[in-house]
């Protein structure tokens, strides 16, 4: 490849789809658009090397023919890579288990056998929607088919290589200068799987507190293979050891930030760092596609719109956008948005009722029977309708009707009975993750839920402006900025 035509970036990616082929036990994900080259090394680089069509396998095929007492593809080559991810499935139930045994520890039983093997493991395919959209709605291992769909599975990956920086290959991507036989090069690459050059790092470099051991074992991976491609001869200096680490640590902290979409709470710690030895300087490392546009708007919103969060119907958190349209009217409500669930309208429906009968506690001036009412809903995580949105349908409403905008970057959590008793806020640290992830700055929180402030990481806490209400009068006000 002429490396001229490629920016730095691209090069560090290129470079780590060979990382399962002078690793063992290499675990590597690329998502991508089509025509970037990503199935292509692993079919006509290495003879060492099998590229498995997507589509029906076996745990005989892949592990271990019990029958025949013979071990599979893992046991037979250095890297297994599987194409076009989406159409993986397995006939045994268990499959998906036994890779996730094999793929944590290099091993798998089958029967009375434990087997080792060293085969690295490879999954690529395509993914057809923008990356923007994803990161803010979904997560970016929506590709796998539902049955992998596990964060177990995908915390075994080492790295996860952004296949979307990766330009569709071109002719003048293609040197005419001369280049290593790949004989030569698949055969030295074997031989440098028995090496291990990840001590590097200790030498000059302590990783932060956020990395677990499956982080630590991944990024000490990582730069140990980018090490033997780039260093050979282990002629590295400190800078050489920086640049890999970093890129190490990035290409983990994407596996780890599409587990806490996944995995919610338990996979919080994603803020990646190491830690100069010579210095004692802390560097953070972040994941490009993460950073900026926000769910939630920087800026002040039109009366009548906030944010939400609350449980969708399909069991996941989410965040929701309530848009309130105010005409001149005798009091009636349209909502739309909800498609035909009724539950959903139903919660709405009390949240007007409540407005109607208590709006003169909010303002004498505010008379709910003089207008109509049109209450819009935004699923923006696409968590599906939700029944809980009593209490933002009744602030939405008040703002509406007040002409005045909630606080600017305000998520109000909480919902209430038609009596307007206040029902506290379910997975509350969960919630303010989801609130974090969309770019929230400020919370509005019920009095009831302060009981549950300690099951919240204090760092994520740090991050709100937090205020509480003790009804929803008081959540009007509060939400409003008016005292």
């Amino acid at each position: 490849m002429e490396p001229t035509n490629f920016p730095e970036r691209v090069k560090w990616h290129l470079l780590a789809r060979m990382l399962p082929l002078i690793e063992n036990n290499y675990n590597l994900a690329e998502l991508g658009p089509r025509g970037t080259g990503k199935s292509h090394i692993y079919k006509e680089i290495s003879p060492n090397s099998i590229l498995v069509s997507g589509g029906q396998t076996t745990v005989a095929n892949l592990f271990y023919n019990m029958a025949r007492r013979q071990v599979g593809l893992v046991g037979l080559w250095d890297v297994v890579a599987f194409d076009e991810v989406a159409g993986i499935s397995f006939k045994d139930k268990d499959g998906v288990q036994i890779m996730k045994d094999y793929m944590a520890s290099g091993s798998f039983a089958r029967g009375r056998d434990s087997i080792n093997a060293y085969a690295s493991m490879v999954f690529v395919g395509n993914i057809n929607q923008s990356v923007d959209t994803l990161v803010k709605t979904s997560h970016l291992f929506i590709p796998f088919p539902e049955t992998m769909i596990d964060s177990a599975f995908f915390d075994r990956f080492h790295a996860y290589v952004p296949g979307w920086e990766i330009p569709k290959m071109r002719p003048e991507f293609f040197t005419n200068q001369y280049g290593l036989i790949v004989d030569y090069l698949a055969e030295w690459m074997r031989e440098m799987r028995k090496r291990n050059f990840s001590d590097a790092i200790n030498k000059y470099f302590k990783l932060g507190r956020d990395l677990n051991q499956r982080d630590t074992i991944a990024v000490k991976h990582t730069v140990s293979g980018m090490l033997k491609l780039l260093y050979p001869n282990e002629e590295y200096d400190k800078e050489a050891v920086r640049r890999c680490l970093e890129y190490a640590l990035e290409i983990r902290r994407r596996v780890k930030e599409q587990l806490k979409k996944i995995g919610g709470m338990e996979f919080f710690d994603v803020h990646f760092s190491y830690i100069d030895l010579e210095t004692l300087e802390e560097r953070f490392i972040s994941v490009p596609e993460q950073g900026g546009g926000s769910l939630i708007p920087d800026g002040p919103l039109s009366p009548g719109v906030m944010h939400t969060i609350a449980t969708g119907s399909g069991g996941h958190l989410g965040l929701y956008r309530l848009e309130t349209q105010i005409t001149a009217g005798t009091g009636t409500l349209r909502t739309s948005g909800l498609g035909s669930n009724s539950i959903a309208k139903e919660g709405i429906k009390v949240g007007f009722d409540y407005f109607r009968a208590n709006a003169n506690r909010v303002s004498a001036s505010m008379k709910p029977g003089d207008h109509d009412y049109h209450l819009h809903v935004v699923e923006l995580h696409n968590t599906g309708p939700t029944n809980a949105m009593t209490l933002a349908a009744f602030v939405a409403l008040c703002s509406g009707v007040f002409g005045k905008s909630i606080q600017q970057q305000m998520v109000v959590l909480g919902s209430m009975s038609l009596g307007g008793s206040i029902v506290p806020v379910e997975n509350l640290a969960q919630s303010l993750q989801v609130a974090f992830d969309a770019g929230a700055k400020r919370l509005l929180l019920p009095m009831a839920s302060v009981k549950d402030i300690p099951t919240i990481p204090g760092e994520l806490f740090a991050k709100f402006q937090t205020g509480f209400y003790a009804d929803p009068v008081d959540a009007v006000f509060k939400a409003l900025g008016v005292q």
